[in-house]
């Protein structure tokens, strides 16, 4: 089993980019141009390496290679993203690798891609990319190729020397619990091991519901391979285990005027097996609340109006302020409701947001990740 942030220092002390690895100071696939550039990245990383690994590692600076951390990126839909666009599509894996030098909300993004051995290309237009077109790694740079390609394999030995010396062991597994625990002490932390093998460690500040038993500021790894499962300052989840099972249920606060309820919003199950493998599913459970189309409108419109003012840099009152805070949850509760316009209004507000305040920027960030897991289901 491979110790994620040891692969991450071997890939970063391995010269600078090349054919069988890149590294982003952080990507954006929340519009057309974002998903563009990197869907040509994996297109041509797969292309480049047809039997082995290739990685993308992002969080790091591409001058001199410092890790400066990413926000913890939950998207398990990935993968369909890649199917909806790439013929012949790799696997991809996205893991949240943390670091003890990072604060406790960043992470390093590791993009792991496994290749079919067949070409890959875009299955259809994308941004100013072409469908059909086919990219190769040139380097450092992912170039596109519009002639017959023949696919080398010059990697192989090298990658897996990388992911050899990148092998945990009962040290490393060890001081990763210690680490965590020491860590995470302030909420409670605890650990599990599964099936003799995997430790598993999780932290959260509990609370009990009518019998039922919730978490808030929730961090869960597997200490095994050095990956942050789960990290959330703002929702609540339930955590059940058995022998050979982890299995999380997380809810998300919505409402309008302070009537809020908790909604189930995904299952993540993580199975352990006898064979040192694990797998893991998630489940979209979440079915969108609908409201009163008349007070939906009375909403969307003070939206609009408290947008409007912050473009033209006017001054907000205390109400308006009051509002700003549900700005985000509301516009995400009317596009669920068919107000189709509500989601280019949330994009145009992510400027003017995260310019106003990092609390109610961080509540933007929390409307866009439901959005992104709703929409990819």
């Amino acid at each position: 089993m491979i110790n994620k942030r040891l692969l991450i220092k071997h890939l970063l002390a391995h010269n600078d980019e090349n054919s069988f690895y890149d590294k982003k100071r952080k990507i954006d696939i929340s519009h057309k141009e974002g998903k563009a550039k990197f869907l040509k990245h994996i297109c041509a990383l797969s292309n480049s390496n047809p039997k082995n690994n290739s990685y993308i590692v992002i969080g790091v600076e591409n001058d001199d290679s410092n890790i400066v951390g990413v926000d913890f990126f939950d998207d398990s839909k990935i993968q369909n993203l890649i199917n909806a666009y790439l013929t012949n599509p790799p696997i991809v894996q996205y893991e949240n690798i943390p670091f003890p030098h990072l604060p406790d909300d960043r992470v390093v993004g590791l993009v792991t891609i496994r290749p079919t051995g067949l070409i890959t290309s875009l299955r259809k237009n994308i941004w100013k990319y072409y469908g059909g077109s086919i990219f190769l790694r040139d380097g450092s740079m992912s170039m596109p190729k519009v002639f017959d390609i023949v696919i080398k394999d010059v990697n192989s030995e090298i990658v897996a020397a990388i992911e050899k010396n990148a092998q945990n062991n009962i040290e490393h597994t060890l001081n990763g619990v210690f680490d965590f625990m020491n860590t995470r002490k302030d909420y409670h932390p605890t650990y599990k091991v599964f099936k003799e093998y995997f430790v598993v460690c999780w932290s959260g500040q509990k609370k009990e519901v009518k019998d039922e038993i919730f978490y808030s500021r929730v961090d869960i790894e597997l200490i095994n391979e050095q990956v942050r499962l789960f990290f959330s300052a703002l929702d609540e989840v339930s955590i059940d285990t058995t022998d050979d099972s982890f299995k999380i249920i997380e809810y998300v606060n919505l409402g309008l005027q302070g009537a809020n309820k908790y909604y189930q919003l995904e299952e993540t199950l993580i199975t352990f097996e006898d064979n040192a493998h694990y797998h893991i599913a998630t489940k979209l459970l979440f079915k969108a609340p609908q409201f009163d189309k008349k007070i939906l409108h009375h909403i969307y419109n003070a939206n609009n109006a408290i947008l409007s003012r912050m473009k033209k840099g006017l001054p907000l009152n205390q109400s308006q302020e009051r509002d700003l805070q549900n700005l985000p949850v509301t516009y995400l509760i009317c596009y669920l409701n068919n107000f189709e316009e509500a989601l280019n209004k949330l994009t145009e507000a992510k400027p003017l947001l995260k310019a106003h305040s990092p609390k109610i920027y961080k509540l933007y960030k929390e409307a866009i990740r439901i959005l992104r897991k709703v929409k990819y289901s």
